[in-house]
C-alpha cells in the first residue's frame, strides 16, 4: 500500500515537473519576442532606427530600392553630458549648431541620431569617443534611384508605402522587423552597470518577401540617362515585343523619394507620372489608319495628288507640306512615310468610320492596359463612342489623330509592340511576382496571354510602312542599320493650347527595333516638342542604340 503512494505521489510530482518545464520552454522559446517587447516597453527608452522592408528588384534581381550606403551618428546623452568638449567636436564636424545640440542632450534620456555622409562618419568613427556610435545602414532611395513614379515613396514616419508599388504592395513589403537602439535605466534614470545603450532588434514571424518587376534596371537607366542628358520633359516606354513585358517606363521631370513635399506646389508636376497620362496623339494614329484600310480591301496602289490641304465643308484641313505646295503624287506608302494628312483624310472618308473607331479599340486605345491590377494608375485614353454620328469633318480629324483622339504613351508602346509581334497583342506586365528571399515565387502576380487582333501580313504590311518612314521619310534622322535598324511613326499632335503666344504642339515617335526579329517597342513622348521627327526621334535613336550595344 505504502509503495502504491509513493508511486502515485512521484507520478504527480513527474507530471507537474513536465507541465513546469512546458510552461518555461513555452515562455523562454515560443513566447521569447513578445515577453522581450514587453519588458522592453517597461524598462528600456528606445529610439527606432531602421524598420525592415522587403526590397523592389528588377527582372534579374538586380535591387531597385536600398542601393546606397546610410550612416546615423548615435549620441548617447547620458554619456556625453559629461564629456561637453566630445560634444563640441561633433558639432564642428556635422556642422551643426553647439548650443542646440547641447539643450537637446541635457534634456534626453534616449540616443540621439543624426544622418551624416561617409567622410564626416569616417572622421566621427576615428575619434573613438564613448559617448558616440556609429551604425552603417542603407537608404531606401537616393538622388540615383530609378522608376520613381514606378515604385513612388515610403512615408518616413511609419515607414509604410505611401505611392506607387510601395502603397499597392504594401502589406507584402512590411515585414514587422526594425532595430531600435535603447538605453537601460533604473528608476532615477541612471544607466545600469553593464547594460547601457544598446542594439535591440524586434522581429515577428513573417519572414521578409520582395517585390520582382518586369523593369530591367540597366535599360531603365539607359532610358532616364538619356532623358535627363537632353533635358526631355515628358515620357518613355519600352516593352518587350515578344512577351508584353514592361523594360522600362519613365516621366521626367522626377522627384526627390525622400523629400517630396517639396514639390506639392511645384508647376513642374514632378509628382505627375506622364507615362500613363492621356495626350493628343497626332499622327501616330495613321497606324490604327492603315490597319482599318488593310482590312477594308488588301492593295492601295493608286496614286494621289497632295496639294497641301484638302476641304471638308467649310473646313480646310492642311497638311505640314501646305506651304511647299502639297507633296504632289503619292501612294499608300510614299504618304505615310512622309505622313501626309490630306491622304489620309481623303481615303479614310471611304471606309466605314466605325470600323476605324472598333480597330483603335482592338488596339487598346479608350481603355487601360489593366496595369492599374498590379498597382500603377493610369488614363484610359480617349476615342469617340462607336454610337456617335460623325460629320465628314470629325471624321477628317479622326483620322490624323486630333479632336477626341487621346492616347497614353503606355498605349502608344504597346500597339507599337502588337504590330512588331506580327498583331498579336500581349497582356502587359510591370510586376513579375512576390517571392522570398531565396527567389522563390511566392504568389505569381504577371499574367501570360497573347490576342491576335489583326492578321499576320497586314501587321507585315503596316510593318513595312513604319521600315518607309526611316527610310525615306520623316523619321530619316534615325540610322541604326549597324544594329539591324529599325522602323517607326512620327507625330506632332496639335493641343489647342497656348504657351508664351504659341501653340503647344506634342512630339512622338513610336517604333521598334531591329527590324528583321523585332526585340522592343519604344514610345517617346516630348511636351511641346512640336516636330516628332526632329524632337522624338533622335531621343528614340540614342535609346535603341545603347540598348542594342550593351546587348540588352
Amino acid at each position: 500500500m505504502n509503495t502504491r503512494r509513493s508511486f502515485f505521489i512521484l507520478l504527480v510530482f513527474f507530471v507537474l515537473f513536465i507541465l513546469l518545464a512546458a510552461r518555461i520552454f513555452h515562455f523562454q522559446v515560443s513566447e521569447n519576442d513578445k515577453l522581450s517587447r514587453a519588458a522592453s516597453v517597461q524598462r528600456v527608452v528606445n529610439s527606432q532606427i531602421v524598420k525592415e522592408r522587403g526590397d523592389i528588384l528588377d527582372r534579374n534581381g538586380i535591387p531597385l530600392t536600398n542601393r546606397s550606403g546610410k550612416y546615423i551618428i548615435v549620441l548617447k546623452p547620458l554619456i556625453l553630458k559629461e564629456h561637453e568638449n566630445e560634444l563640441y567636436s561633433i558639432c564642428q564636424i556635422l556642422e551643426i549648431d553647439f548650443q542646440n545640440l547641447k539643450e537637446e542632450v541635457g534634456k534626453k534620456i534616449q540616443p540621439i541620431l543624426l544622418d551624416t555622409d561617409e567622410k564626416r562618419k569616417n572622421i566621427i568613427r576615428d575619434l573613438n569617443f564613448q559617448g558616440v556610435s556609429i551604425i552603417n545602414t542603407l537608404n531606401r532611395y537616393d538622388i540615383n534611384s530609378v522608376a520613381k513614379h514606378v515604385l513612388g515613396y515610403i512615408n518616413k514616419t511609419d515607414g509604410n508605402g505611401e505611392s506607387g508599388l510601395e502603397l499597392f504592395y504594401n502589406k507584402a513589403l512590411t515585414c514587422n522587423s526594425w532595430h531600435t537602439l535603447g538605453v537601460i535605466t533604473d528608476g532615477k534614470n541612471n544607466i545600469l552597470q553593464g547594460m547601457g545603450y544598446r542594439l535591440i532588434k524586434f522581429q515577428e514571424e513573417n519572414k521578409k518577401l520582395n517585390l520582382r518587376l518586369t523593369i530591367d534596371y540597366h535599360i531603365q537607366k539607359i532610358v532616364e540617362n538619356v532623358m535627363d542628358r537632353n533635358n526631355v520633359t515628358g515620357a518613355i516606354v519600352v516593352e518587350d515585343v515578344n512577351s508584353g513585358d514592361i523594360a522600362a517606363m519613365a516621366s521626367k521631370p522626377d522627384f526627390n523619394q525622400d523629400d517630396v513635399g517639396l514639390y506639392l506646389n511645384s508647376t513642374g508636376n514632378e509628382l505627375f507620372n506622364r507615362a500613363v497620362a492621356s495626350y493628343n496623339l497626332g499622327s501616330i494614329f495613321k497606324i490604327i489608319d492603315a490597319a482599318a484600310m488593310f482590312e477594308h480591301k488588301e492593295n492601295w496602289e493608286e496614286q494621289y495628288f497632295c496639294n497641301g490641304s484638302v476641304k471638308i465643308g467649310d473646313l480646310e484641313f492642311k497638311c505640314y507640306s501646305y506651304k511647299d505646295g502639297g507633296h504632289g503624287f503619292l501612294d499608300l506608302e510614299k504618304a505615310f512615310a512622309l505622313s501626309c494628312n490630306t491622304y489620309f483624310i481623303d481615303t479614310v472618308l471611304k471606309i466605314n468610320s466605325r470600323n476605324l473607331i472598333e480597330m483603335a479599340q482592338r488596339f487598346g486605345l479608350g481603355n487601360a492596359t489593366g496595369i492599374g491590377n498590379q498597382g500603377i494608375e493610369e488614363s484610359e485614353g480617349n476615342l469617340p463612342s462607336m454610337g456617335t454620328w460623325f460629320s465628314k469633318g470629325d471624321i477628317a480629324n479622326i483620322s490624323i489623330g486630333q479632336g477626341e483622339i487621346m492616347a497614353t504613351p503606355f498605349q502608344v508602346a504597346d500597339m507599337v509592340a502588337t504590330i512588331a509581334n506580327g498583331g498579336i497583342k500581349n497582356t502587359i506586365n510591370i510586376v513579375d511576382a512576390i517571392i522570398d528571399g531565396n527567389g522563390n515565387k511566392v504568389r505569381d502576380i504577371r499574367k501570360k496571354q497573347g490576342k491576335r487582333i489583326i492578321d499576320k501580313d497586314i501587321a507585315d504590311k503596316i510593318k513595312r510602312l513604319m521600315e518607309s518612314v526611316v527610310k525615306e521619310g520623316t523619321g530619316t534622322m534615325i540610322d541604326l542599320d549597324e544594329y539591324g535598324g529599325a522602323a517607326g511613326k512620327t507625330g506632332s499632335a496639335e493641343t489647342g493650347q497656348y504657351k508664351d503666344g504659341e501653340s503647344i504642339v506634342h512630339a512622338w515617335f513610336a517604333g521598334y527595333f531591329p527590324k528583321k526579329n523585332p526585340k522592343y517597342s519604344i514610345a517617346v513622348f516630348i511636351e511641346n516638342g512640336r516636330v516628332g521627327g526632329k524632337t522624338a526621334g533622335p531621343i528614340f535613336q540614342e535609346i535603341a542604340r545603347e540598348i542594342m550595344k550593351k546587348g540588352f
